[in-house]
């Protein structure tokens, strides 16, 4: 019986290496990202950090700098001009997710049929989380979860309402790096202490 034991601990303690392999150094199923990481020397700016080993392509990193991303065409600056400062911090988001091989214990099947994929609740320093708040709260946008619920009619983002947020009315604001973190990047990243 004791044998069973020292079977059971040993693979209790091997199965996590053996989940580590397909957990890190994967990428996505997802439109833009490349079947398999691989060393990528032209990424561009904010991409870079991901060069030796990256999910995406060289034109996946330009089209993620793009005011209007050819990626989704989405635009950050829909309410407006958006400090750059916190403009660098959403194309790290999205160079991060498009680019990193280390995603895997984050990633979520959304598709039917698990075609697609997203990230979860991957987790951010409190530090970054706090810092990208800071450099956003002076910027503005007209929804609180940018998920969904966007007017797509002109071919790219644009706020459902737009009258809603004439001058008279204040755009909304990003009131805290929790609230930045868990709805407007739709829980995307988690902060931790």
């Amino acid at each position: 019986m004791a044998w069973w034991w020292q079977l059971l601990l040993g693979l209790w303690t091997v199965m996590p290496i053996w989940a580590g392999d397909k957990l890190l150094n994967v990428c996505m199923n997802t439109q833009h990202h490349k079947r398999e990481p691989g060393p990528e020397d032209k990424l561009h700016k904010e991409c870079i950090p991901w060069k030796d080993s990256a999910c995406c392509t060289a034109n996946t990193s330009w089209k993620a700098h793009l005011n209007v991303s050819l990626l989704y065409n989405f635009s950050l600056v829909h309410c407006g001009l958006m400090m750059p400062g916190c403009q660098r911090h959403f194309i790290q988001a999205v160079c991060f997710y498009e680019c990193s091989p280390n995603l895997g214990p984050w990633i979520q099947q959304v598709g039917r049929w698990g075609q697609e994929e997203r990230i979860l609740d991957a987790p951010l320093c409190r530090e970054d989380c706090e810092q990208w708040w800071e450099d956003c709260r002076t910027s503005y946008t007209c929804k609180s979860n940018w998920h969904g619920g966007w007017d797509w009619s002109g071919g790219e983002c644009s706020c459902l309402l737009p009258f809603l947020w004439a001058p008279l009315f204040p755009l909304v604001c990003f009131p805290s790096s929790k609230y930045l973190l868990q709805s407007l990047v739709h829980r995307r990243f988690s902060s931790l202490s």
